[in-house]
């Protein structure tokens, strides 16, 4: 059957709910359209302050349901958006999503583990907590990361950073091999000898080139960690972050650690010695011997945190070390890439988040770069180093239009103060507005990010979190 509609251009409102309605007749998975009783609750984004409102959601069971939903939007003049958890979706909702059907990649959910190879093979849509307990098994371990519940494919595509990042550097650079939905519809592999040029933009490169609908990536002999988190009052978060931060620079690639203040409501899943208090957190986990780790934080516990969990644990258990929220929640934050952070920038950042200020953020972070994230991987993908010392993240919850205000200006207030100790590329995976994509990569990347694009999706299908557009003929971007 043919539909006759302009292919490849938006279409008014009333042509594109006609474009949405006759996908879903002619599609092989079930899709719902804005007038269907699912269609709120498959909409959702993970953060429910985002609100999108997409033409439709399709929900496909097999890569062939993808590739025709492909195939049919393409015809319809309508665009595709994949998304298994909706993570990071604001920047999409924030660029409109009325001619766009978001492809709910959930179902394509499959964990194979080749403990010979050291490959996991996975689903598309497949979240990090399957797939870390079935390496364990076989005694090894994925580069995850710090919430069990985020979508691998989004995670490693835009970059990764993990427990293990110092050491081994990002997930994106060790991916292996991918199943891809192009943008005529065709279900390709891309890996070291089938489209390498693909499965570098998809290392780091987001979801603009396709829906991965397959991932193959490298684990690690990594059966156990010496992992764990110290616990301070708030009152000695100037004295711990001036340690940490020191300490954070010259330390060995064999730790991964972070620096939180956690302003903590009085939740009862909270433990009660946490309920309704402000502290300081160091988690991290450290890839040596009990011994060696020991001296490594010995820094650290001389100033004798009120709480110190760190010892020998299953690397299973990192996924849930940072304590992220599991399920969906709503929130807004703010990042940035710090450089550097003197004594001048950690007053900033104390500032906007310490014990002596009425920020309604819940959380202001700082994960600890360097090590093998600081230098460009062997034959790795469009992100495989960043140039900072930290990566500084500030976020708190919204419960209602008036609270989203507040927590907005004091997010933008977060990363306003950071700004003079900012520099290099943004680490997009992290930033949850719309802004202009290039700030992730440098000048040859964004080119060669580009033209891949306009080679596997010439005529615009495809809309990501974070877009990289396609080139026109003279070289100019376009959407």
């Amino acid at each position: 059957m043919t539909i006759d509609l302009t292919a490849g251009r938006p279409q008014p409102a009333d042509s594109t709910s006609t474009a949405a309605a006759a996908l879903r007749e002619l599609a092989s998975c079930p899709v719902h359209l804005r007038t269907d009783p699912g269609y709120d609750e498959s909409r959702l984004a993970w953060n429910r302050a985002v609100e999108q409102r997409p033409a439709a959601v399709a929900k496909p069971r097999t890569a062939h349901d993808v590739s025709r939903l492909v195939r049919l939007a393409a015809e319809l003049g309508l665009r595709i958006a994949p998304q298994s958890t909706g993570h990071n979706a604001g920047p999409l909702a924030q660029r409109g999503l009325d001619d766009v059907v978001i492809v709910r990649t959930g179902a394509l959910s499959s964990v194979t583990i080749d403990s010979v190879r050291r490959i996991a093979r996975v689903g598309g849509g497949t979240i990090w907590d399957p797939a870390v307990t079935a390496a364990a098994e076989h005694g090894l371990a994925a580069l995850h990361g710090s919430s069990p519940d985020v979508g691998i494919a989004g995670y490693s595509l835009g970059g990764g950073i993990g427990w293990y990042a110092r050491q081994l550097g990002l997930a994106a650079n060790h991916v292996t091999a991918a199943e891809v939905v192009i943008g005529d519809g065709t279900i390709v592999r891309a890996d070291a000898d089938h489209d390498p040029e693909l499965l570098w933009a998809l290392r780091g490169g987001g979801g603009s080139f396709g829906v991965v609908t397959a991932l193959e990536f490298s684990l690690f002999e990594i059966p156990s960690a010496y992992a764990g988190l110290m616990v301070f009052d708030i009152s000695r978060a100037e004295e711990v972050l001036r340690r940490w931060s020191t300490w954070a620079v010259e330390a060995p690639d064999q730790v991964t650690a972070s620096f939180r203040v956690l302003h903590l409501p009085p939740l009862p899943d909270l433990p009660a010695f946490l309920e309704g208090r402000s502290v300081v957190v160091i988690d991290g986990a450290v890839l040596a011997s009990d011994d060696r780790a020991d001296r490594i934080l010995a820094g650290l516990r001389s100033l004798k945190p009120e709480l110190d969990t760190f010892l020998r644990v299953p690397a299973a258990s990192l996924t849930r070390l940072h304590m992220d929220p599991e399920g969906s929640g709503s929130g807004i934050s703010g990042t940035a890439m710090i450089r550097e952070l003197p004594e001048a920038g950690i007053d900033a950042f104390l500032s906007a988040v310490g014990d002596r200020t009425s920020t309604s953020l819940m959380m202001g972070e700082l994960r600890q770069l360097g090590g093998a994230l600081s230098h460009p991987a062997d034959g790795g993908g469009a992100v495989s180093h960043f140039d900072g010392q930290f990566l500084a993240f500030g976020g708190g919850p919204v419960m209602s239009p008036e609270v989203a205000l507040q927590v907005g200006a004091d997010a933008a207030a977060f990363t306003r103060a950071l700004a003079p100790w900012t520099g290099g590329r943004t680490y997009l995976n992290f930033v949850e507005d719309a802004v202009d994509t290039r700030q992730g990569y440098d000048e040859l990347t964004w080119r060669r990010l580009s033209g891949i694009r306009s080679a596997v999706d010439p005529n615009g299908v495809f809309a990501a979190n974070h877009q990289v557009p396609r080139l026109y003929e003279d070289g100019r971007p376009s959407r």
